[in-house]
């Protein structure tokens, strides 16, 4: 009978930084990000992929973080939320989403962001309905998604 490592090393490029840690197997990749490196602007929301609060980009591709082991990130480089930022200030997209009133409670905006920041690098000129298209993986209950939208488009090339 083969038996399961409890807890395993990996090393992690977050924002950047590389990290080492010794994590159980089963250890998600929010909460890895969350209680393990204290990066907590991605946000726990519903534990089953369905909200986007915990959108990260990891390799290049955008993840829901709640569905990815911290395991499976071993090796990756992993970008937040907190990342976004460039010299301390708010990056264009960021700046945009305040300018547009994108934003009420604030708990979906770092999901939207990192949704948003994976669409602009691989499509800089998107349309609406692809701009709504990349963000229909993330619920926001507060905005009724228009000015969200409406600062994505700003910044679309």
């Amino acid at each position: 009978m083969a038996t399961v490592a409890s807890s395993k090393s990996i090393t992690v490029t977050v924002n950047g930084t590389t990290y080492e840690r010794e994590v159980p197997a089963r250890k998600l990749l929010i909460h890895f990000l969350r209680d393990d490196l204290d990066l907590t602007g991605s946000h726990i929301g519903c534990d089953t992929g369905n909200c986007g609060a915990c959108s990260v980009i990891v390799d290049g591709t955008l993840v829901k973080s709640c569905m990815m082991l911290a395991v499976q990130a071993d090796g990756a480089t992993i970008e937040t939320v907190e990342g976004l930022a460039e010299d301390g200030e708010l990056n264009e997209l960021q700046r945009s989403f305040n300018e547009h009133h994108a934003l009420q409670c604030g708990y979906c905006t770092p999901g939207m962001l990192m949704s948003a920041t994976a669409l602009l690098r691989a499509n800089p000129s998107p349309s609406e309905q692809e701009i709504r298209k990349a963000l229909q993986g993330n619920i926001c209950r507060c905005t009724g998604y228009w000015n969200i939208i409406e600062a994505v488009k700003a910044v679309a090339k």
